[in-house]
């Protein structure tokens, strides 16, 4: 019996929703595999708990979580009670640095079952693999003066071992893909970074030499994605360029509220960290209406990453079929419940 300990953070808002439903989702994909079990240890962590304690996390916080296989988020961030730069670093991004959490990938695909607001979405089918440890979100800079003489400066920081490693990262996913990778530049006018991302795309590429590659500005990129996605498989962006890019990713599928993403720690020392790209939604929070799809489409990300590519594969199938079934929540169109879209996709996986 193989068992993987995983640390649960439900975190605010719908996470607190979300994320016990998915649970029911890993739990049946256990059920029917037989030598899988997940064992969980929950952390109230939030902006409730900032509220009581003044951190959105004990001190020795990152110290509790070594040494689980994963780390599983829900939602972070009540900017009402809480302001976001508070709640983020002090949790999701702080866990994402500390960690060494340098890459995050997103899918976006043509989801059977929901309305793309493309006219024609020509079946989609694309990851992005964003660099996530320094780039445009730095922590470098600061402000000076006061009134019109005020100053504020944002350094990005390029490394040439972070840049590398996401790159070489988007090239072995290719591997696995239809073996293409696009580089997100703005060379013609970020004049000292981007050359030098590009500099670096150009040295990684020669090492896949059965890889294709294409590279383009990131505001033609941006419209690429809207206007033809299709074309695209791998892309490789820095940690701005990589956020907004999956935006869009969530939005030609119908609803950023299905997409999902995983933090990932390269290096074995620390675990990596999955959740979805929707926010806490606030609004909705108690009202049973919250989607799950983000969270289990999450957790089928966590699957492959123990290597469980087949059952993560069958997850997100069967996720499809529901959805396509019209089991699906009222922000896609439907009219069921969280606990009605989880229970259809738990008794079709108990079906495998």
């Amino acid at each position: 019996m193989n068992t993987l300990e995983i640390a649960v953070i439900p975190g605010d808002g719908i996470g607190k929703e979300v994320v016990p439903a998915s649970l029911k989702v890993l739990d049946a994909v256990a059920e029917v595999h037989g030598g899988l079990k997940f064992k969980y240890s929950e952390f109230p962590w939030s902006c409730d708990y900032y509220l009581e304690h003044g951190k959105m996390m004990p001190e020795d916080g990152l110290n509790s979580l070594k040494g689980f296989n994963a780390l599983f988020l829900g939602a972070v961030g009540n900017p009402q009670l809480v302001p976001d730069h508070v709640s983020l670093w002090g949790l999701l991004i702080k866990i994402r640095r500390e960690f060494e959490q340098s890459i995050n990938i997103r899918p976006a695909k043509f989801f059977k079952g929901l309305t793309s607001p493309l006219v024609n979405p020509n079946d989609f089918d694309l990851i992005v693999v964003r660099e996530n440890s320094e780039g445009e979100y730095s922590e470098v800079g600061g402000r000076i003066h006061q009134g019109e003489d005020e100053i504020a400066i944002q350094n990005a920081v390029f490394t040439r071992k972070g840049t590398e490693r996401a790159m070489r990262y988007a090239f072995e996913l290719a591997k696995k893909r239809k073996r293409h990778v696009t580089s997100a530049t703005k060379s013609n006018g970020i004049v000292h970074s981007m050359p030098f991302w590009d500099e670096v795309f150009n040295e990684v590429k020669t090492e896949y030499p059965n890889i294709d590659t294409s590279s383009y500005h990131i505001d033609a990129l941006a419209a690429f994605f809207v206007t033809r996605p299709q074309i695209f498989d791998v892309i490789v962006a820095s940690n701005l360029f990589g956020d907004i890019l999956t935006d869009i990713g969530g939005a030609i599928m119908g609803s950023i509220g299905i997409a999902p993403a995983a933090n990932i720690n390269i290096n074995g020392k620390y675990p990596s960290m999955f959740e979805p790209v929707h926010g806490s939604a606030p609004d909705i929070y108690g009202k049973g209406i919250a989607n799950p799809i983000g969270q289990i489409w999450t957790a089928k990300m966590m699957l492959d990453h123990f290597g469980e590519y087949e059952l993560g594969q069958k997850v997100l199938d069967v996720v499809q079929e529901v959805t396509y079934s019209g089991i699906k929540t009222p922000d896609i169109g439907g009219k069921s419940s969280t606990t009605d879209v989880v229970n259809a996709v738990c008794s079709k996986i108990k079906e495998f």
